[in-house]
């Protein structure tokens, strides 16, 4: 065969294979095409949970130190030496049980003075009325004798000398002076014994003062004396004086509570609340005491108190860490929705929503009570509605995807 033929023939064959590579290349790409469409109309599965009506109820948890419900320091009234001291650290007392015993001698040696000055008085009321009752006597003959003078001078003028009469009369009213002025000696007399029973009294008292009692139940939780010490006088303005021992009660305890601003509506007296004490894993049942229906200016806070009573083996002590979880408001039909489902921004409440068509579509939302997992809906979302929970930075606002209803558990603890 003529070389040129051959040319020909193989320019035609390489051609042909060309078209051929080429024909293969054009349908591989139409199928990877397909195949990306395919892949770009599927539909995103998302993770969602319906807003569903449900109780919800808001706490406020704080964290605080027990502090006694009173707590004093215990000081001597009157100056002396501690002769007897019945109470240590931990000592658990009654009201009006005796802690020390105070001697205190120049006390004693006034109470024996006292004692001495009553019986003097009330002998000089003795004597003072002895001599009224003299006096008395020697008046009533003169009296007698004036009136009978008077009587016949009256009737018979002339028969009795007026001089007699006079001198009759004065002795009378002489001898009534007298009776009146030892009725005054008596009386003054008495009242010194009435002030000396007085002294008495009151120095009996300042005496019993050497017995220092508790004011109320609780214990001793500091001592600040020992035996032979010289307990100084409360009462003394001296800067230097020592008490006995602190006192605090130890059946009733105080938590102090700030509680924010926003929360002040919601605090009212006698509203329960549950006390935790971690360092005990027990809880125990409190209630609001009293607060002071104003917020500080500085901290936003309002002074709250919350009473807690001790069990029978008084495990709570003073200075123990506890949180105090105050119910503030509670709805029994309010429409909730997982709180991870919400986004923030600024003022802002969003939740990201898969309409009925499918569609993702983010809604602004007025919000009510919160809770740890849950926060109630006013507007923005109605019962049903399926909000997207779980990761949502890869879905934007008109994409379509395919829900997926899932226990809310399931992303709880997922970013």
């Amino acid at each position: 065969m003529p070389s040129s033929r051959i040319a020909i023939l193989s320019l035609f064959a390489g051609v042909g294979l060309v078209a051929d590579l080429g024909l293969v290349s054009c349908g591989g790409g139409k199928q990877v095409n397909a195949t990306n469409s395919a892949a770009a109309a599927t539909p995103v599965s998302v993770a969602v949970t319906k807003a569903t009506r449900k109780p919800m109820q808001q706490h406020l948890t704080v964290s605080s130190e027990l502090v006694p419900y009173q707590e004093i320091d215990v000081y001597a009234k009157e100056s002396g030496y501690v002769t007897k001291l019945n109470v240590d650290y931990g000592t658990h007392v009654k009201k009006g049980d005796i802690m020390a015993v105070l001697e205190i001698p120049e006390m004693a040696q006034t109470i024996n003075a006292d004692k001495a000055a009553i019986q003097a008085a009330d002998e000089q009321v003795g004597r003072l009325a002895k001599l009224s009752d003299s006096v008395k006597a020697r008046l009533v003959p003169l009296q007698e004798y004036y009136k009978r003078l008077d009587t016949v001078s009256r009737q018979n003028p002339g028969l009795v000398v007026q001089q007699e009469v006079d001198d009759a009369q004065g002795r009378a009213l002489t001898a009534q002076a007298d009776v009146d002025a030892a009725e005054v000696n008596v009386e003054a007399a008495k009242s010194q014994a009435e002030q000396a029973r007085a002294k008495l009294a009151r120095d009996e008292v300042l005496y019993d003062y050497r017995n220092v009692k508790a004011e109320f139940d609780g214990v001793v939780t500091q001592r600040y004396a020992n035996y032979g010490t010289l307990m100084q006088a409360g009462t003394s303005s001296s800067t230097n004086v020592l008490p006995l021992v602190r006192l605090s009660e130890d059946d009733v305890f105080r938590l102090v509570i700030p509680v924010e601003e926003s929360y002040v509506r919601f605090i009212h007296v006698g509203d329960p609340v549950s006390v935790e004490i971690p360092s005990l894993s027990r809880s125990f049942a409190g209630k609001i005491a009293r607060f002071s229906e104003e917020v500080a200016e500085a901290t936003r806070t309002m002074h709250t108190e919350v009473q807690v009573m001790n069990d029978k083996e008084r495990d709570l002590k003073p200075g123990l860490y506890a949180n105090a979880t105050i119910g503030l408001q509670q709805k029994n039909d309010a429409l909730a929705i997982p709180l991870q489902a919400v986004d923030r921004a600024g003022d802002r409440v969003s939740v990201d929503v898969v309409d009925s068509s499918g569609e993702i579509e983010t809604r602004n939302l007025t919000t009510g009570i919160e809770t740890a997992d849950d926060v109630e809906v006013l507007t923005g979302v109605k019962e049903g509605d399926m909000v997207i929970v779980g990761d949502r930075s890869g879905l934007k606002p008109g994409q379509t995807v395919t829900p997926k209803v899932v226990a809310v558990s399931e992303y709880k603890d997922q970013p």
